[in-house]
């Protein structure tokens, strides 16, 4: 597309990954009902990485890493169960889209093109739904998402990439504003500004800091918290002995880089199981956390079942009871009593349907009871255990939370070997479908972690609860029950494990410093009296927000000009630093604590904010906060931007410049 007209409304999208993506999606799915067709809109895309995959999902990086969603789990388009305001646009999940390069003959959907990478283009071809993708195979996806998105735009409407990145945004709450870009002097002007960076990275925070100066002190390993795939690992030697803090997806993809991304492999024997053949070149991984095991692996199979009607017990009737309560709201105590109960619904509600002989009453009998009753009541308890003969089919929330309390173990080959048994049958469970009671919970995890996000932006739980309840306890718990690896990823640790490359340290883990002999120490009371000495630390997690810290410089400078404010929840005892950008629950507008009030120029999306709504792509049939958020912001930007006058582009101002490459249809690339 280009522009015809000297004049145009103006916007920026600082970012270009899958959360800009899905905003376009939505502005092209809106524009016919709230713009007029012939007035311009120019959009500025700014982003080093490119259109689509972003930074995460790019193509440049190791083929070996994979995403922990089947194909058929990923979609970016909103459908019946989407709760918007805007029209519902149906598009292909990562599967349905894939499944066009498998037959030459077939439908293709536009704008059809095969990627480039022979090996992305043989992965998809032969990808099923029920697969595990990798992250490469993902970033084509997101690439034709975007595609998509500018073949559905009007001539009137064009966007121009900017492959670099943003510095910093001044501008007035009543006119434009200027963002600067780090490869140029001249800003781009803009009628509104969007953030949409996704997960950023942040300086270390002062522990690490001190484990950052100690490993220098001593010529030592160090690596806080990052983003895999960014890791620079090339410094650890063959052999060396590493102690790696977190058992969770970072864990998981640092352990493949640093076998099989060395040149390691396994070999299938007859039982099925996989023994690990090594290079020679992979070091010695000492692996714990607080839970002390790996996150459950992702189930393999579908529904057995008719699919449970979610939300039945925590929907928003229930929030709007819960606020209106007028007080202070615990999240352990006031609310993860009904989030259990929704979810312990997904569960039963698959395990009566799908598996009845393994039930001794009727559901609808189950269900009258299930449905007055408290979840930690007493009765309760009677009802599961009458209707429910097995423990196995129970859902027992405190036991898969703390798998590993009250044990301890007289020596660490005790411990290895309960470990593997724990992981093998965490595996067994998840790849077998007479368990797809687990499939029924995790559909209804995701219907409550949708509903949270209204619940928090009401300001009603406590400083306390958001810190320890919200983005500690139930943040940790979602992830580990609910974004574990691919099963295969654990039979790869059991390989690991059993060729002596991996160790298991246990709960509670504890990183110390010894300064005589120059290592790291870890120790955790799952193995009394026995201390791990190793020459590198990994903190294998992500970082969280950070504002202090953040990487990103223009939220830094925002930052730094006091133009944004930190979310800050304070209680009566206790006051709650998130982290997090504060934007107003109403619109996502960036809330300015130097106007008093959200700037009506400036919002933010996703990741970095107080929003909590971070997936920006979601499983089919999930009413997804994200896409209802990327609705809800994409046309209250149309509805202001149609009412503001237009720029004039044609002086030679910042938005008229050379065209150095033009990449996918209807997308100009400026570097």
């Amino acid at each position: 597309m280009t522009n015809d007209s000297p004049t145009a409304v103006l916007v920026v999208v600082v970012g270009a990954g899958p959360r800009a993506t899905g905003l376009l999606e939505r502005i092209a799915a809106n524009l016919p009902a709230l713009w007029e067709r012939e007035r311009k809109l120019h959009i500025h895309l700014v982003d080093p990485h490119p259109p689509g995959p972003g930074r995460i999902w790019r193509h440049e990086q190791s083929p070996l890493l994979r995403m922990n969603s089947m194909a058929e789990d990923v979609t970016m388009f909103t459908d019946e169960t989407s709760t918007i305001d805007g029209p519902v646009r149906r598009g292909p999940s990562l599967a349905e889209w894939a499944a066009q390069f498998a037959d030459p003959r077939g439908p293709r959907l536009a704008p059809y093109t095969e990627p480039a990478d022979p090996e992305v283009l043989a992965e998809l071809r032969a990808l099923t739904g029920t697969d595990f993708p990798t992250r490469r195979a993902q970033g084509a996806y997101l690439d034709w998402v975007f595609r998509r998105a500018l073949a559905d735009l009007p001539p009137s409407v064009t966007v121009e990439w900017h492959r670099t990145t943003a510095t910093a945004v001044t501008g007035p709450p009543d006119g434009p504003q200027q963002v600067r870009l780090a490869d140029r002097a001249e800003p781009l002007s803009a009628d509104l500004v969007v953030l949409a960076q996704g997960h950023l990275g942040s300086a270390p925070a002062p522990a690490h800091r001190a484990h950052a100066a100690f490993a220098r002190r001593h010529g030592r390993f160090h690596l806080p918290p990052d983003f895999s795939s960014d890791a620079d690992l090339a410094a650890l030697r063959p052999g060396e002995h590493v102690v790696l803090r977190g058992f969770g997806l970072a864990f998981v993809d640092l352990m493949v880089l640093l076998t099989e991304g060395r040149g390691g492999s396994y070999r299938t024997e007859p039982d099925g199981s996989l023994t690990y053949l090594p290079s020679g070149r992979e070091p010695v991984l000492h692996v714990g956390s607080r839970r002390g095991v790996p996150y459950h692996a992702k189930t393999g199979y579908r529904l057995q079942g008719l699919r449970p009607p979610l939300p039945r017990h925590f929907g928003a009737d229930a929030v709007d009871r819960l606020l209106a309560e007028g007080r202070p709201l615990d999240l352990r105590r006031d609310v993860w009593p009904l989030m259990a109960k929704e979810i312990g619904f997904g569960h039963y509600h698959e395990l009566f349907h799908a598996h009845p002989g393994r039930t001794s009453v009727p559901w609808q009998e189950f269900l009258a009871e299930y449905d007055r009753l408290h979840w930690y009541s007493d009765a309760m308890t009677s009802l599961v255990a009458r209707a429910v003969p097995d423990p196995e089919d129970r859902l027992d929330f405190e036991a898969l939370d703390h798998p590993l309390e009250g044990l301890a173990f007289a020596t660490p080959d005790a411990f290895q070997a309960h470990l593997r048994d724990h992981i093998a049958q965490d595996v067994a469970r998840r790849a077998n479908p007479t368990h797809s009671a687990d499939l029924g919970a995790f559909l209804a995890l995701l219907s409550v972690y949708g509903r949270l996000p209204r619940l928090v932006s009401a300001g009603r739980l406590s400083a306390r609860s958001v810190a320890d309840g919200l983005d500690g306890w139930w943040h940790g718990f979602f992830s580990f029950l609910a974004s574990g690896p691919p099963g295969f990823r654990l039979r790869q640790l059991l390989a690991l494990s059993r060729a002596g490359l991996v160790h298991f340290l246990g709960a509670d883990l504890r990183i110390g410093t010894d300064e005589t002999m120059g290592t790291f120490t870890a120790t955790s009371p799952t193995v009394p009296g026995h201390t791990v000495h190793a020459t590198a630390l990994i903190e294998a997690y992500l970082p969280g927000p950070d504002l202090d810290n953040t990487q990103d410089p223009l939220l830094r400078h925002l930052h730094r000009m006091g133009e944004l404010t930190e979310e800050v929840i304070a209680g009566p005892a206790y006051t709650h630093r998130s982290g997090r950008l504060t934007v107003s629950p109403a619109d996502d507008h960036v809330v300015d604590p130097r106007l008093g009030r959200p700037h009506p120029r400036r919002i933010a999306l996703g990741a970095p904010t107080n929003s909590r709504a971070v997936a920006a792509f979601a499983r089919p049939r999930t009413d997804a906060p994200a896409f209802r958020q990327n609705d809800a912001v994409a046309r209250a930007l149309l509805r202001t931007l149609g009412s503001v006058a237009l720029t004039d582009l044609s002086g030679g101002g910042p938005e008229r410049h050379e065209i150095d490459v033009s990449v996918k249809a209807g997308v100009r690339h400026t570097s």
